[in-house]
């Protein structure tokens, strides 16, 4: 287009420069001794304006011929990136779409094109993984560290998160481990971290884990106080076998946990199972206090605390407000059998089975019966007894 243009111009500047000077009378005189050339004035114009032309088309001509290897290799390189960023899309698009041999394919192809190195080798490396080609995976790792050392935060939770999906749990730890070096408190990094500490049950550092990442806003509150729990009954239960390390773990937990009817109902399990009922009886009471719950109530009875008037006392300013809690009437029913209260105590396992139907009651009847010498009555609480827990656990 450019070429058109300036051949319209130089034909029009052909044309009107004879016009213009047409007229006149005018020569140019050329002197080379012993030459002489006389030239009339609207030739030696259309000379000047055809030489300035030739030479100005020389000259591009010569600038292209020399740029022209340059420009090849301009074209030959945008077309290899054209054809790696395409390649590098096509690997991205079939491991979303789960076509995992191709997105191998594709990434590795990407690579030799000359793609983004970090996202070629990741992606291939996830690709490996799902195949379950591990060694082409760890392959793929190092070659992202030795392709692109810079971005070791990517490759670090890449890495870990392949680790923890082959329940390899203790490397995922190394690898991590490796980037809070250069990554302190890294969100992503703490929830795989704490991914690991959960499949490998240190529990301590789950509760550690959740805590810090409970301050920064990094974990669901149902999910944090799921898993709290779920590490909470586990360290428990580890610290059953020694009493005053179970005390000790019980008396340094926050008291918002301690009055959770989960976790209360645990350790006074925990408590009872080492002969500690007053301390059993102690929890129950103080969660009972803030929260109601029927099934930590039911358990109150089964606390073996050396006073348990006292604690029928308390079932009984309890019952004030729950008249109608199967749990709480068996719990005072089991109170009255251990103060041998025998009346009071069939009264409430009546009014227990009256609410719900259980076999905890029933067998408590059954003792009541055997201990007032009712002994078909005894037997038929028994069967009852039975009865009923085999419906619990169909």
């Amino acid at each position: 287009m450019k070429l058109l243009v300036w051949l319209l111009l130089v034909a029009g500047a052909a044309v009107a420069v004879p016009l213009l000077v047409g007229q006149g009378n005018g020569y140019v005189l050329l002197v080379q001794p012993p030459y002489r050339i006389e030239l009339s004035t609207s030739l030696f114009l259309l000379l000047v304006v055809m030489t300035f032309f030739i030479v100005h088309s020389l000259l591009r001509l010569t600038s292209y011929t020399l740029q022209l290897p340059d420009k090849v290799k301009a074209f030959k390189r945008e077309r290899r990136e054209r054809d790696a960023s395409a390649a590098l899309m096509e690997s991205l698009k079939a491991l979303a779409e789960g076509r995992y041999g191709k997105a191998e394919k594709s990434a590795a192809q990407a690579l030799s094109l000359g793609a983004d190195p970090l996202v070629g080798t990741l992606v291939a490396a996830r690709a490996s993984h799902k195949l379950k080609n591990f060694e082409r995976r760890d392959y793929y790792l190092a070659e992202a560290e030795r392709l692109a050392p810079d971005a070791e935060t990517a490759r670090l939770l890449c890495q870990a998160e392949l680790l923890l999906d082959q329940r390899r749990f203790s490397s995922a730890l190394d690898t991590v481990g490796q980037l809070e070096k250069n990554e302190a408190r890294h969100l992503p990094a703490l929830h795989l971290e704490l991914k690991a500490r959960r499949q490998l049950g240190d529990w301590e550092e789950v509760l550690s884990l959740i805590h810090q990442l409970e301050k920064r806003g990094g974990i669901e509150p149902v999910i944090a106080q799921q898993w709290k729990l779920q590490a909470h009954l586990e360290l428990l239960q580890r610290k059953s076998s020694d009493p005053a390390l179970l005390l000790a773990y019980w008396q340094k937990l926050p008291e918002h946990d301690q009055l959770d009817s989960r976790i209360a109902l645990a350790a006074a399990r925990q408590f009872s199972a080492i002969n500690d009922g007053a301390m059993a009886a102690r929890i129950v009471e103080m969660s009972l206090t803030k929260q109601w719950d029927s099934l930590l109530a039911e358990y109150y009875g089964e606390c073996d605390s050396p006073e348990p008037l006292k604690q029928l006392e308390q079932a009984e300013f309890w019952l004030k407000e729950h008249h109608n809690d199967a749990g709480l009437l068996l719990s005072l029913g089991k109170l009255c059998i251990r103060t041998e209260l025998w009346g009071k105590a069939q009264s409430y396992l009546e009014a227990s089975l009256s609410v719900q139907e259980n076999s905890a009651a029933h067998l408590a009847l059954a003792q009541i019966m055997e201990q007032l010498g009712h002994q078909n009555e005894a037997n038929r609480h028994y069967r009852l007894s039975l009865q009923r827990k085999l419906e619990e656990h169909a």
